[in-house]
Formats: structure tokens, C-alpha cells, sequence
């Protein structure tokens, strides 16, 4: 007999099944007793004689029965059993009782049981999100022509310069983690004029907020024959748009789940970055430097929703000395960089490059860095590349913002922060 799942058994009534998953709970009312089966669409209760031992929590099972009608049941129907399997008995209480994961927890110890506690549907569900969120950043790009590229994660040096480095020992060299693909997919603009990657990024920022992760999963952008930064953010609204309607369509329940509350996405404002400074200071008293911090970024994303009732807004024309070596100059100091705020979070980060040879090697200078370390990388400059652009958007930092989790840890599987290694 073939498998049903959790969710399908409204289409069977009066018929009997087969259900496979966990056992999620157990109740017994006297002479009867009621299992909880969790499966990767959801619950199902099932009603199980009392000739019928239930092990404990978190046993995988497989139950044979007939569907019923039943008002108390979750979904209006539940499953009267007749034969009962256990291919694995937990041999120990879970650490964490999945069904009271609404009792919030200790984050710690959600994050430190993370192989049980991600069983939870409501700790499952931004992860499903995430996964849509990517497919249909995927598929939108593949529709415009892009290529998906996989570039290396060992490298000699840091796209972007600075101290973040993770050093690993690479034989007889030293090496280090990648901090960014974007070196490498500039060069794959030269090949395919339009390029992502989706790949894991590392950076050894000393952090411990709520919205830093050292090793996190980047959706990274790059296209090439552009006439300035506008075509790139351009091409990140109408990405946006499309990975959060792939969300709605194929993460319905989840979104449900955790009652999301769906972004405005029709319009993204557009503020230079001179006068988001002006704003944070003369309308919101807040001073602030060349880059904004998180409690500036925060103040803007309300600014704009109380302003114009947007999710999203962009600050463009980021000065030079808050940008990267390859962010294109502008002029008196400004690039042409930009960042995306979703909900006062900053998600992206891009602009248009420097395509110019002596430019970039001018610029590498300017930020302290040693051409030579750059040599692979700056040999396909002289070879004419085409004026273009891009930007990475962080996807945890997307989901926890779409579905209002605390911290952006809970849209990682296995977060890797400042202190956690493990699980």
C-alpha cells in the first residue's frame, strides 16, 4: 500500500492507509489512546488501542488504519489504527518536547538540540520558506538568461580586503575562507555576461547580535553591459518580487504556519546616501558616520514605512569610504553602491564595478591593499571587461526579516556564530 501523507487524508475518508513519520505525542483518555503522527506535511491523530504500547516521543513509526470524520481531530478527520510498526524506538526523552516549542524555550538550548529541535513545525517552517525563497531566486534569473557559476571557497585573499578572514593551512600555503564569490563572478561576466551563485560565504566578525552569522548562505548576482547602478537595482526589485511570490505559492502552510506578515513590494524607494545621512540627523537626531549601523539602518526602515508605507528601501551612492576597492566612483567621494533594507535590516549589498584596469589598480592602492595579491583576479581587466554590476542578498537575513523570527540563527539549520561550532 502507498504512503499518505499527514495532509492528504481528507481525501480518504472511509478508506484505509498507510502513514510513516514520528511520533509527536500521545495522550490516553482511559480505554483509548491518541498518537500525534508528524510527517513532513504536517499532523495527523491517530487512534490506537490500548493493546497497541506507544514508546515514547520521537519514535518513527508506520500505522496502517482508516480515516474518519472526527470534530475534535486537527483538519476534522483522524485515523483509527490497525497496524502499528515502530522501525526505531527513541531510546531516551528528546531533550526538547517538540509540541511545547510554543513555550519558548532557552534559544540556547533550541540552537544547542538543534538535530531534535528543528522537528518542530513552527522551527521547520522559516527553512522551508528559505528554500522557496531560493527556487525562485534560481528560476527568475535562469528565465533572464543568467548562468549559475560555482566558484572556490578556498582563496588567497579576501574579495573585499580587511582582517574578517578566517586562515586555514592550505598545504605548504596559507590560505583563507572565502568572503565573497564576487571576485571570481566579475570574472565569469567576461564569460557569460550574466552570473549567480548560491553558495555559502564566511566572515570572522567578531559578532553576537541577532543578526550576524560567520557563515552564511549567499545569493550572489553579477551582469554585465549595464549603464550604471539603476539597471542593477532594477533587476533586484523584480527579483525580489519574484522570490517572494514562489514563497506565497509554494510555502503557503509554513507561511500560514507563522503567520507571515506579506511586504509591500511595489514600490522601493530610492535615497541617496547624503540624504539618508540628513535625514538620521537633522530629522530622527541621530549622528552617524560614512556606513550606518544597525540602529541607523533600523531608524531608516521606519522612517520609509511611516513616510511611504514601504518594507523595502534602498540607499544609493555610498561614499567611497564605506565601499570595497571595485565599487565604481562616482565623483566627490561618492561610488555607485547601494544597499536594500528590508524592514530596517540591511539584506543586500552591490553596485556597479570598476571595469577599468588602471581604475581598479589605483583603487586597490587607495585602500592600503597590495595589487599582487590581486594579480589573478586584475589579469582578466586587461582583456576588456564591460561595464557591470551586482549584489548578494543574504538569505537568512531575508527569511528572518519576511517571517519575524528574534534571531537570524533560527533561519540557519546549524548556525556557525562567534561562539557556536556545533551541532
Amino acid at each position: 500500500m502507498s504512503r499518505t501523507l499527514a495532509s492528504q487524508i481528507a481525501q480518504h475518508l472511509g478508506k484505509t492507509i498507510t502513514l510513516q513519520g514520528f511520533l509527536h505525542w500521545k495522550r490516553d483518555l482511559g480505554g483509548i489512546q491518541f498518537a500525534l503522527l508528524r510527517d513532513r506535511s504536517g499532523i495527523v491523530q491517530v487512534v490506537v488501542d490500548r493493546s497497541f504500547e506507544l514508546p515514547i516521543a520521537e519514535s518513527s513509526l508506520r500505522v496502517v488504519g482508516k480515516v474518519v470524520a472526527s470534530a475534535r481531530a486537527p483538519g476534522g478527520y483522524e485515523v483509527v489504527a490497525e497496524q502499528l510498526e515502530f522501525y526505531a524506538r527513541a531510546s531516551e526523552p528528546s531533550p526538547i518536547e517538540i509540541p511545547k516549542e510554543e513555550w519558548r524555550v532557552n534559544p540556547e538550548t533550541l540552537l544547542e538540540y538543534r538535530y531534535v529541535s528543528l522537528r518542530g513545525e513552527k522551527a521547520r517552517a522559516p527553512l522551508k520558506i528559505q528554500a522557496a525563497l531560493v527556487r525562485g531566486f534560481r528560476s527568475h534569473l535562469d528565465s533572464l538568461g543568467f548562468t549559475e557559476i560555482f566558484t572556490p571557497k578556498i582563496v588567497t585573499a579576501g574579495a573585499e580586503g580587511g582582517s574578517n578572514l578566517f586562515g586555514i593551512d592550505y598545504f605548504e600555503h596559507r590560505a583563507y575562507l572565502a568572503q565573497s564569490p564576487q571576485l571570481y563572478k566579475q570574472i565569469m561576466v567576461g564569460v557569460y555576461e550574466r552570473v549567480y551563485e548560491v553558495a555559502p560565504v564566511f566572515r570572522a566578525e567578531q559578532h553576537a547580535t541577532s543578526r550576524h552569522l560567520n557563515e552564511y548562505l549567499s545569493l550572489d548576482v553579477e551582469m554585465g553591459f549595464i549603464e550604471s547602478d539603476s539597471d542593477i537595482m532594477n533587476l533586484e526589485e523584480e527579483l525580489i518580487r519574484a522570490m517572494l511570490e514562489e514563497a506565497r505559492h509554494t510555502a503557503g502552510p509554513e507561511c500560514e504556519l507563522l503567520e507571515v506578515e506579506w511586504p509591500h513590494v511595489k514600490e522601493m524607494p530610492r535615497l541617496e546616501h547624503s540624504e539618508a545621512r540628513r535625514i538620521l540627523r537633522e530629522e530622527l537626531g541621530m549622528p552617524v558616520g560614512a556606513d550606518f549601523n544597525e540602529e541607523a539602518e533600523r531608524a531608516l526602515g521606519a522612517w520609509a514605512k511611516e513616510k511611504w508605507g514601504v518594507d523595502f528601501l534602498f540607499i544609493a551612492k555610498y561614499p567611497e569610504a564605506a565601499r570595497p576597492f571595485y565599487a565604481y566612483p562616482e565623483g566627490d567621494g561618492a561610488t555607485r553602491g547601494f544597499d536594500l533594507l528590508f524592514r530596517g535590516l540591511e539584506i543586500t549589498s552591490g553596485g556597479q564595478r570598476i571595469h577599468q584596469y588602471e581604475v581598479l589598480v589605483e583603487q586597490l592602492k587607495k585602500k592600503g591593499n597590495d595589487p599582487a595579491n590581486f594579480a589573478g583576479y586584475l589579469e582578466v581587466f586587461k582583456f576588456g571587461m564591460p561595464p557591470h554590476g551586482g549584489f548578494a542578498i543574504g538569505a537568512e537575513r531575508i527569511t528572518q526579516k519576511l517571517v519575524g523570527l528574534p534571531n537570524v540563527r533560527y533561519a540557519r539549520a546549524f548556525p556557525r556564530d562567534r561562539h557556536r561550532l556545533t551541532p
